[in-house]
Parts: structure tokens; C-alpha cells; sequence
């Protein structure tokens, strides 16, 4: 993407937003950070809640497109199916580490456009979720658990580098915005999913006793 004024004006948006947060961020200075007019955060964005509502949408369009990506593997089976889907996720969130870190803070905040977000996009993503450890449990390559609680604590696996930027670097000394981190961290929820949700008994199983 290249580097034109709007993409200026959302990377300066998306900083401050993490460093002052949402409300302590005025549009004079994301201006400033930016180094454009007023009236150009006015022409692509409207105002400063036009600015957010675009980085919800963005963010979750290409989320769940991500996602949508990973769940074609279904028929190959849901473990390879929810591990591709887990690749995608942390590719995308790593790609876009500020983005994701504002996206899922805001996120945690109840207002109108957070209950808009839970039920559209959120709606699809446990759609896709849910629909991944069903078929796991259908064919008995996954454990029989609760689906709800699974899903709560597959996504709170994929979040916490993201929620917990300064935890994770400041008291377990690990970096998510180094690279060895994320081929690392998609190597231990891979591990996840295996000891917790693969039916190792029935993997062993002949295929015509299944």
C-alpha cells in the first residue's frame, strides 16, 4: 500500500490512538502527527469518529476474510483446517500489530459501535469458529468439549500477545513484534490444539472402524 495521504493520516490515527487512547486523541493531533490539514481528515474520514468506524471496518473485512481463507480446508479435516485458520489470524494480526492492538482494546469498551461490531462481524467469526470444532467432534477427530468454552479460550489464545503488549514484553521478557515470536507463538497454539482438542485415541483407530 502506498504511502498517500490517507494512509498517513490512519497510521498517525492508529499510534496515537494506542499511546492516548481513543477519547484522549483530538483530530488537531492526529493532524499534527500527520503533518496535513484538518481538512483532509475531514475529506476521507468525516471526523474522528468516521476515523474509528474505518478501523473497525477495515480491520474485521480482512479479518474474516482471513479466516474465510483457513475454513476451505474443512473437508481436509478440522485440524488442519483450524491450524491454517490460526496462521492466517496471526499473520494478519502481526502484519498489522498497532491496528490489532487498538481493535481489541476498543473492543473490551461497551458502546454503540462495539455492539455493532458483536453482532455483524463477530457473529460471522463464531460462525466460522464454531462450524470448525462441530465437524472436529462430528468425525471424533476432536475431544467432545464445550464448544462456547472452547471457542473462549481459542480466542483468548490468539488475543493476549496483542491485549497484553507490555505484560508480555515488561514481566515475560518476549517481543511480539520480533519475528521469532510469531513463527514461536503459532507453533504453541498449534501444540494447543493438539493436546487439548485432537482425539489421539481415534486417530488411531483403523479408518473403517471410524
Amino acid at each position: 500500500m502506498g504511502r498517500n495521504t490517507k494512509d498517513v493520516i490512519l497510521d498517525s490515527a492508529i499510534s496515537l490512538f494506542n499511546t492516548k487512547g481513543y477519547s484522549g486523541t483530538s483530530i488537531r493531533d492526529i493532524s499534527t502527527k500527520a503533518n496535513v490539514n484538518v481538512s483532509n481528515i475531514s475529506y476521507y474520514f468525516q471526523n474522528k469518529r468516521g476515523l474509528l468506524e474505518y478501523c473497525f471496518t477495515t480491520f474485521f473485512e480482512e479479518y474474516l476474510a482471513e479466516i474465510e481463507k483457513g475454513f476451505h480446508l474443512l473437508s481436509d479435516g478440522a485440524t488442519v483446517c483450524l491450524k491454517e485458520i490460526t496462521k492466517k489470524i496471526l499473520h494478519f494480526q502481526f502484519q498489522n500489530l498497532q491496528l490489532t492492538r487498538f481493535i481489541l482494546r476498543e473492543m473490551s469498551i461497551d458502546s454503540q459501535v462495539v455492539r455493532e461490531i458483536m453482532s455483524t462481524y463477530y457473529v460471522k467469526e463464531r460462525y466460522f469458529f464454531k462450524k470448525v470444532f462441530e465437524e472436529g467432534m462430528r468425525t471424533r477427530e476432536f475431544l467432545p468439549l464445550s464448544i462456547n468454552y472452547t471457542i473462549i479460550q481459542y480466542k483468548g489464545l490468539l488475543s493476549m500477545p496483542f491485549l497484553n503488549t507490555f505484560y508480555v514484553s515488561e514481566v515475560l521478557h518476549v517481543f511480539p513484534h520480533e519475528q521469532y515470536f510469531a513463527k514461536k507463538y503459532l507453533q504453541e497454539i498449534n501444540n494447543w490444539i493438539d493436546g487439548v482438542l485432537v482425539n489421539h485415541a481415534n486417530q488411531r483407530l483403523p479408518i473403517a472402524a471410524k
